[in-house]
């Protein structure tokens, strides 16, 4: 008989779009050890650590692998996951390759800072393994270009950790946006105001902490001494391995905006913003910044700030469709319509907050993957290519800022602004080399 993944293998040589499951739960609900999806973690410490777990609630994973370049984080992430699996992770690895090499993988999870996204991804695609890659999908819009085009060229089915695109309450405001109701829509406002988000002080350089291969933490990313604000949850302020707010919340709540209006690409763009409540901190990323994106008849504004909490429609996150019958307020804790009233009429009926619901977007979002997987569907709720088209749009507004320039777009380039172009490329410091795909 053949295993079910020798028949996965089998299927994705073949190029075969398989509608029926070869997976087989047993009588029980017990999984027999062939139909076993087995897993490995590339990044332990942060949101790929909560990925395993949600991957470990379903009875058909087994995790394997872990990878981390911290050998503290590595040993404490070993214990934990044979706690909640009563197994023990079989192999531990300081460098990532080799669990790419690990023939027993079927999916591999990156979650690694965002510059090591594409490197890893592209990797296991050519592996032969399935991925679940956090958001946002790539550091630079090149390096989605090239994720992509990995996952078409080797029939992989990845998932982007955009879990709101499993989230129910979600889909159901799509649907509301979506049915005209509202009419008009002229502008999508878009925010995320993190008050639990502090400022980071100054630090001075320091000795690399023991058990840290900080040269394999930095990649492709320059040469840089040690300094712990660079490293762990804070590396997502400096631009060298992320894209601040903007690519951190940015890519949820921006995804939903592009497609409640059903676009991918806006004609142009413009940024403003800075340092202007922590001046004197270490970030590089702003603490706040507006950024309008034109489209030919609408505007999606993205307006975000750290250390603040009060945002739009008395929420810190969320989005408003403005239509001109009413808007439609959106967030991860549920949503309602706003009538629009005018000299005193009112041109539709409310929508009481409808609140969210279900088992949460994340495991959700797992059960999807694991499905498609299964199933050898690519089209997975987060795809490669939905992950790819926002994390490139965010780019594009980080882009406008750090120009200052307002920013024509054709869709692969800026035709007002060479500049502009020579940040679409990442530089990958030797011996790395962006993947050629």
């Amino acid at each position: 008989m053949t295993s079910r993944r020798d028949f996965l293998k089998q299927a994705s040589l073949l190029g075969v779009g398989l509608t029926a499951s070869p997976f087989i739960i047993k009588a029980g609900g017990s999984i027999a050890p062939s139909d076993k999806i087995r897993v490995g973690l590339i990044g332990c410490n942060g949101m790929g650590f909560e990925n395993l777990k949600a991957f470990l609630r379903n009875p058909e994973v087994e995790c394997v692998a872990l990878a981390d370049i911290d050998q503290n984080v590595l040993q404490n992430r070993a214990a934990e996951t044979e706690k909640i699996s009563g197994k023990r992770v079989k192999n531990l690895y300081k460098d990532w390759r080799g669990l790419i090499d690990n023939k027993d993988i079927d999916v591999v999870i990156v979650g690694t800072p965002d510059h090591w996204h594409c490197l890893q991804m592209v990797a296991a695609c050519q592996a032969g393994k399935d991925v679940y890659c956090e958001k946002p999908l790539g550091n630079s819009i090149e390096e989605c270009n090239i994720m992509v085009r990995a996952a078409q060229k080797y029939n992989r089915v990845v998932q982007v950790g955009q879990w709101q695109r499993s989230d129910p309450h979600w889909q159901d405001a799509m649907q509301f946006v979506h049915s005209g109701k509202l009419g008009k829509i002229r502008t999508v406002r878009v925010f995320s105001y993190q008050g639990w988000c502090p400022s980071i002080p100054v630090l001075a350089d320091e000795p690399v902490p023991a058990g840290v291969d900080y040269d394999m933490w930095l990649g492709p990313a320059r040469k840089r001494p040690f300094n712990r604000n660079r490293f762990h949850f804070t590396f997502r302020w400096f631009w060298d391995y992320a894209g601040g707010l903007m690519t951190d919340w940015g890519v949820h709540l921006l995804d939903y905006a592009l497609y409640g209006m059903n676009v991918t690409a806006p004609n142009s763009i413009m940024a403003s913003g800075g340092k202007f409540g922590y001046p004197d901190d270490a970030c590089e990323t702003p603490d706040l910044l507006q950024t309008i994106y034109t489209f030919n008849d609408f505007t999606v504004m993205w307006d975000h700030a750290i250390g603040i909490d009060d945002g739009a429609y008395g929420r810190n996150h969320g989005l408003g469709f403005v239509g001109e019958n009413g808007t439609l307020v959106l967030d991860r804790g549920g949503w309602e319509v706003i009538p629009e009233r005018v000299n005193g009429n009112t041109r539709m009926e409310a929508v009481p907050l409808k609140k969210a619901y279900g088992e949460g977007g994340l495991n959700l979002h797992v059960k999807n993957h694991l499905e498609c997987i299964k199933s050898r569907n690519r089209n997975c709720n987060a795809s490669i290519e939905i992950g790819a088209h926002i994390a490139k749009f965010s780019q594009l507004g980080n882009i406008a800022y750090r120009t200052g320039k307002k920013l024509v777009w054709d869709g692969i380039r800026f035709t007002n602004d060479e500049a502009a172009n020579n940040l679409l490329i990442p530089n990958y410091r030797s011996p790395w080399e962006l993947p050629k795909i």
